[in-house]
């Protein structure tokens, strides 16, 4: 099948979140305040707050992952990844437009190196309503196959962060009933074609003041194998609390499931030495499987900026190497 709605991945990931910065810049100066004014109140002679990262005992983070913009095409950037934190990642994730086949020579290099492939699929619009009606069921189950084929375990994610409104798929767009809808019945023809190597990710992003409830979009436990959290320290002060608390304390409402940090990074501005070790540091505290992190200048996007890559950085590797080894 050809490839509907096709967009080179790089572009769409550095462009995707119409994130309302600065309504999240005044929320946390307002907390910022807050919180400055409670401690001249109540402790006038603190000299310095305690990190997060300074408290956490160090503990084995189960799940490396990473995207880089050139998979899946090639292997190169990942094994570059590799070289430069000092680990290699056992996750490694790639974004697919509808009507495109799942790439299994990029799969099966990813397992030869001790790594689970991740897919996100993103249907740019494409009817949801259609996908639950059983349209695109040809090109489902020949994908089906293709991974019932491969053997190894494959990890895939149908329409990440539909809570936000900047994907055709996500909220003010398409209603979270067809969502629903649509991931149910994706589910169910994967394993009625004997598909049982895959593990489900439903992954939605961090909250702010325009996205929706994580609830209105859950497909039902038996839908779900994993929850996957998208979240970024863009702005100086980010920290794990606001950055991904608020959105699992509404997802902890209604799964335990485990949790991935499904896409992630600490940009120049937010402070990279504080942050990736604030971030390793969060996961470590509540026990999160691990995290993917997004290996890709999006200098050009939104994000003003903000260069997520490790690789000739020298501040933030070193930061991401002492946080990985806690």
């Amino acid at each position: 099948m050809s490839h509907l709605n096709f967009e080179p991945a790089a572009r769409r990931r550095s462009n995707h979140r119409r994130v309302t910065w600065v309504s999240r810049l005044t929320g946390v100066v307002i907390c910022a305040a807050l919180v400055i004014a409670a401690v001249v109140l109540v402790y006038p002679k603190l000299t310095g707050p305690t990190s997060v990262a300074s408290t956490v005992p160090a503990t084995p983070i189960r799940y490396l992952g990473v995207f880089e913009p050139g998979s899946p095409a090639s292997y190169a950037g990942v094994d570059e990844f590799a070289r430069a934190v000092g680990r290699t990642p056992n996750l490694v994730s790639y974004y697919s437009a509808w009507g495109e086949y799942f790439q299994q020579a990029f799969a099966e290099t990813a397992a030869s190196h001790g790594a689970t492939t991740i897919v996100q699929i993103e249907p740019s619009n494409i009817s949801l309503a259609k996908i639950a009606a059983g349209a695109y069921d040809s090109y489902l189950t020949t994908y089906a196959h293709e991974v019932a084929a491969f053997k190894h375990r494959v990890v895939i994610s149908f329409g990440h962060e539909m809570n936000g409104y900047w994907y055709s798929w996500g909220y003010h767009h398409t209603p979270a009933a067809t969502f629903v809808a649509a991931w149910r019945h994706i589910v169910n023809l994967f394993r009625q074609q004997g598909a049982d190597n895959v593990t489900w990710l439903w992954q939605v992003n961090s909250l702010n003041t325009e996205t929706g409830a994580p609830r209105d979009w859950w497909p039902g436990p038996k839908y779900v194998t994993w929850v996957g959290v998208s979240g970024y320290y863009y702005l100086p002060g980010d920290t794990f609390d606001i950055v991904f608390n608020p959105v699992v304390s509404a997802v902890r409402q209604f799964t335990q499931d485990p949790l991935l940090i499904a896409e992630t990074a600490v940009g120049p501005l937010a402070g990279q030495t504080r942050g990736i070790a604030d971030l390793f540091a969060g996961i470590r505290m509540y026990h999160y499987i691990g995290l993917v992190w997004f290996d890709q200048d999006s200098t050009g996007g939104l994000y003003k900026g903000e260069d997520w890559r490790l690789e000739g950085n020298r501040t933030a590797l070193a930061a991401f190497r002492r946080a990985l080894k806690g």
